[in-house]
């Protein structure tokens, strides 16, 4: 059944239908749009359109129609309705008779499809904070197990300083700390109520907006109907906030891809997240980490498509903003699966202490204490750096480590150099050393866990 109509004398052409009908995609709003329907049935009560029994019958058929769709939302796709809100209204008819053409007094589908996506954004964005919890959880989890794990760290992809594998973690939750902050302050932005805008000037009818608001549990009711039914900031903030997300764990993805290669050898990863060569049998290769890394494109794509689709547009509600259900549908579905298979990646993950030790060591990543036990001993810092550099070179030449070159060379390039520089270029010092906050020391990875078990403790509560 079309919600329009009588103003045509013919009928739409089935390629127009076909192109212009949402109900593939937006029957996914189902179970908002009865939701959104049922608060709207009792604000007609208010304003004497609805009697009080003919608002129960229509809430009650509505509660039917609810427990249908969960037990096969599939079936909605059977229909040729253009969207969600005339198989809804249709659906209602079928079970009430005329009565249910009487629901959409006052109300339009713009007001109607705005309220319906954002009721379905917030039950979406409390999927994805308790994802990014679970991640951080598993990740500072893993951080915890790993504290002795001495690795390189590296900037330019070239060793730089010794750090350790629960310092790597560290540095995820963190990352995905800003995500949780960004979803939560895209919510508190979101959780305004469209309903009762109507098309584009508010509804005739003197309706509560507040207390509709309140039957569908936002904390308030917008301020301006022309600017409602045309907002979908939030579905750019979303798009914007998963893009953020994804390209956290594309790095992620990337940095494990690489600590799992024969190269690097730091880590090797679970059975259960890789796959082999259909022509090679010794390969194990990282296809769940390389997935996650390739479908940052999918979402960054979708936000790019939201915005110039929005750009330009003249108020109030245009036809073009269709296109904002399939990109966002997707791409927080793309999170959301990434997010769990990031945390399924950490479940069993191997750190290969040994191997880790072994580089760290190499890389002259002790170069910097060298440097500082230098100017300790009233070097100038930019003379013991370039003191530090003739040393690496030699030692590179030698095919030694710094801390295995003898007191003899060492003094060759700076007389003040004496037999105490050893335990300073130890690598146990380089991490200890390191102790301010944020710092590598055993200390502060040690105070930094305990802080993020606390943090995530008061966000589940």
């Amino acid at each position: 059944m079309a919600l329009w109509g009588g103003r045509f004398t013919q009928a739409a052409d089935q390629r127009f239908k076909l192109f212009n009908d949402s109900l593939r995609f937006d029957y996914r709003l189902a179970e908002q749009d009865i939701t959104g329907s049922v608060a709207w049935s009792k604000a007609l009560v208010t304003v004497n359109v609805l009697t009080q029994d003919e608002q129960q019958q229509l809430e009650s058929a509505l509660g039917v129609l609810l427990e249908e769709v969960r037990a096969n939302p599939q079936q909605i796709l059977e229909s040729d309705a253009e969207d969600i809100h005339s198989w809804v209204e249709g659906r209602l008819i079928e079970k009430v008779g005329a009565l249910g053409k009487k629901l959409h007094t006052g109300r339009s589908r713009n007001d109607q499809v705005a309220t319906d996506l954002k009721l379905w954004c917030k039950v979406q964005v409390q999927y994805l904070l308790d994802a990014t919890r679970q991640l951080q959880q598993a990740l500072v989890s893993t951080a915890e197990a790993n504290q002795d794990a001495v690795m390189p760290g590296y900037t330019h992809l070239q060793r730089a300083q010794p750090v350790t594998f629960a310092h790597w973690c560290l540095a995820y939750v963190e990352m995905l700390a800003r995500d949780e902050s960004r979803l939560q302050d895209t919510l508190k932005r979101l959780d305004v109520s469209p309903l009762g805008c109507g098309a584009l000037a508010g509804t005739a009818y003197e309706i509560d907006r507040q207390q509709l608001a309140d039957w569908l549990g936002f904390t308030s009711a917008t301020r301006n109907s022309l600017d409602t039914v045309s907002d979908r900031d939030h579905v750019l903030e979303l798009l914007s906030d998963a893009s953020i997300g994804m390209i956290h764990l594309s790095r992620f993805a990337e940095d494990l891809i690489f600590f799992n290669t024969g190269e690097a050898g730091f880590v090797e990863l679970s059975d259960r997240v890789t796959s082999g060569s259909s022509l090679m049998p010794q390969k194990k290769n990282p296809d769940a980490l390389e997935l996650i890394r390739g479908k940052c494109g999918r979402v960054q794509g979708a936000l790019t498509a939201m915005s110039m689709t929005l750009k330009g547009l003249p108020l109030a509600y245009n036809k073009d903003m269709q296109e904002d259900k399939e990109g966002l549908f997707d791409a927080l579905d793309t999170w959301l699966d990434c997010l769990q298979m990031a945390e399924l990646v950490l479940d069993g993950i191997q750190v290969k202490r040994p191997r880790c030790q072994e580089a760290a060591e190499q890389g002259y990543a002790n170069s910097t204490e060298l440097a500082d036990y230098l100017v300790a001993k009233g070097v100038p810092f930019r003379e013991a750096h370039h003191i530090v550099g003739e040393v690496v070179v030699a030692a590179m030449g030698q095919g030694v480590a710094l801390e295995a070159m003898t007191l003899e060379t060492l003094q060759s390039f700076s007389s003040v150099i004496g037999d105490d520089v050893y335990p300073i270029l130890a690598l146990q010092s380089c991490l200890d050393k390191r102790n301010a906050q944020g710092g590598v020391s055993p200390h502060q990875v040690s105070v930094a866990i305990s802080d993020a078990k606390q943090r995530l403790k008061q966000g589940a509560s």
